[in-house]
């Protein structure tokens, strides 16, 4: 497995020396550190549940700059670098105009915009929890004129997929999803994921990689060892790999692609019930 600076994976955030040595190194973001406990603090409060506490720490975000609340930084430069980047490499990987996939976390199109342009009509669906959010998103289909490509953009309370088709995707996409969500929430994405994911599909995740102890920081930013989410998707009885290509890339997080177990080759005269499926979901 390639790996990112040793120490940088090893580094516990939420452990009081880290902070304090972060402090004394970096003073002037001391200042930003505060308001964004407080923020913790009070939304925390105000929201027990995970996606409505995110969901309105979004809504603070897409308030200052909504080029920051999905990219981290305010400047446009990195918003479209980072969008070209993941669209490159799903690109690279062979993603195809006739695919169809599902961006969980769709932001404002950071990447979409890019997926959108490239894919068939109707062939995209993303999905994100924030509704101011999903307001520049639509607002940047216009602005790219996409909207010939019609593309779906809709609000999720969950990681359900309920209201989706079975076995219909064969690109899911995640960016920076899991680096902001409690294991619960993984967990309850991978236990669905499975059932809207073409029998041929892949599903893509980020996440914020350590290699000591898992930790969060402010609910906002979570740390996982690689195996604990490779071990929660074998649960689900998903296949998952970590993807060494990655690493390689100007982006400080990790990503893992998940699938479907190969099947078993089926008995002489025994008809493959794979192939089956195959055909069904593409002529969905």
């Amino acid at each position: 497995m390639a790996s990112r600076s040793s120490s940088r994976l090893r580094r516990n955030r939420a452990a009081l020396a880290h902070k304090v040595r972060y402090a004394l190194d970096h003073p002037k973001r001391i200042p930003t550190y505060l308001r964004r406990a407080a923020r913790d603090a009070w939304l925390w409060a105000r929201h027990r549940d995970h996606i409505a506490y995110y969901r309105a720490v979004m809504a603070s975000d897409a308030a200052r700059s909504p080029e920051a609340a999905v990219g981290g930084r305010p400047s446009i430069e990195r918003w479209v670098t980072l969008g070209r980047m993941q669209f490159d490499y799903l690109r690279k990987h062979g993603l195809k105009p006739e695919d169809r996939m599902l961006e969980i976390g769709c932001g404002n199109l950071r990447a979409g915009r890019l997926f959108i342009d490239h894919l068939e009509p109707g062939h995209y669906y993303g999905i994100d929890i924030s509704p101011d959010i999903l307001i520049q998103a639509k607002q940047n289909v216009v602005r790219y004129r996409l909207q010939d490509k019609l593309p779906h953009l809709t609000i999720a309370d969950d990681l359900t997929f309920d209201f989706l088709p079975e076995r219909y995707f064969t690109v899911v996409h995640a960016h920076s999803v899991f680096s902001h969500s409690p294991l619960h929430v993984i967990d309850q994405c991978l236990a669905n994921v499975g059932r809207v994911m073409a029998p041929d599909g892949f599903f893509d995740f980020t996440f914020d990689r350590t290699e000591g102890r898992e930790h969060h920081v402010l609910r906002e930013d979570f740390y996982y060892r690689t195996e604990t989410l490779v071990a929660l998707a074998e649960k689900h009885g998903l296949r998952a790999r970590f993807m060494d290509d990655w690493e390689k890339l100007p982006h400080r997080q990790s990503k893992i692609r998940v699938t479907h177990p190969v099947p078993e080759p089926a008995p002489d005269g025994a008809v493959d019930r794979t192939k089956d499926a195959a055909v069904d979901a593409g002529s969905a």
